[in-house]
């Protein structure tokens, strides 16, 4: 089952390094800044903490534009899913 939250950028752990173009994340930002967001980033719930694996873009430029929260698509997860997205 998926939901669509808003959850806190402080609450979302980003354990994999991500490399992000400039040039989009400003893009993003106008974007976001004019419209907010379109697509949410998907963040997985593994024992009451969220974890994002994808969406740099996106999370960075919520970062930059000073939001306290981003729109998210949570799926809910075992231990076992998060070990497989971090191996």
């Amino acid at each position: 089952m998926v939901i669509i939250k808003e959850i806190p950028l402080a609450q979302i752990r980003r354990p994999l390094p991500r490399q992000t173009d400039p040039n989009k994340v400003a893009a993003l930002m106008a974007s976001i800044a004019q419209e907010g967001l379109r697509e949410p980033i998907d963040v997985l719930e593994v024992e009451g903490n969220y974890y994002g694996f994808s969406g740099c873009h996106r999370y960075e430029a919520h970062q930059r534009l000073g939001k306290e929260t981003i729109k998210c698509r949570v799926r809910q997860a075992p231990l076992s899913v998060l070990k497989k997205h971090l191996a």
